[in-house]
């Protein structure tokens, strides 16, 4: 098998559910940003936002990766203005940690009143630098995932659920191998 399921669609929904309980006791009496990290995490926060249930406002913004270092550069930027607001930073999966701290930075640069951090996914086994999250959804291994937002080159975002790779020459080489796996019985 190329593939495996490891944290099936309703295992996502409910700790979404929960998630979204905890943020809703936690600003009931505030109103929110969510800044969304584009593309990865829509899948996330869609979910999220409509089980928070007091009032919230999203934005989102996208990375750029450049230069033989991977620099990192804001792409897109949110609009809505973050001083003095209570900010919640979304992010499908930490890694290493660096893109988190630099987004952290930066948005701590524009002075909101707090900045917390939500992630669906954490890995950190691959933790690099130590990065607070506030709100986390599951701890995976070091396994390459796919699936609610994670991409294979633009393949498997739409998956509801999400995969391990076990075989990553068969997905480099034949994605449609995959494909037919992953999709099979939708």
């Amino acid at each position: 098998m190329s593939v495996v399921e490891v944290i099936d669609q309703e295992m996502i929904l409910n700790r979404v559910r929960e998630l979204g309980r905890i943020m809703s006791e936690d600003y009931a009496d505030r109103v929110p940003v969510l800044v969304t990290v584009m593309t990865g995490a829509m899948w996330f926060v869609a979910d999220l936002v409509r089980r928070i249930e007091s009032d919230i406002e999203v934005d989102f913004l996208a990375l750029n990766r450049f230069g033989e270092g991977g620099r990192i550069r804001i792409a897109t930027d949110c609009a809505t203005p973050l001083y003095e607001r209570d900010v919640v930073l979304v992010e499908d999966i930490v890694d290493t940690g660096l893109s988190l701290t630099v987004l952290q930075r930066l948005l701590r640069e524009r002075e909101p009143r707090s900045l917390q951090t939500a992630a669906l996914l954490d890995k950190s086994t691959r933790r690099l630098v130590d990065v607070d999250l506030d709100y986390r959804g599951f701890e995976v291994g070091d396994e390459y995932l796919i699936g609610y937002g994670l991409d294979h080159r633009g393949w498997f975002r739409n998956l509801p659920s999400i995969w391990s790779v076990l075989d990553m020459d068969r997905l480099e080489n034949d994605p449609g191998a995959i494909a037919e796996t992953v999709y099979a019985g939708r």
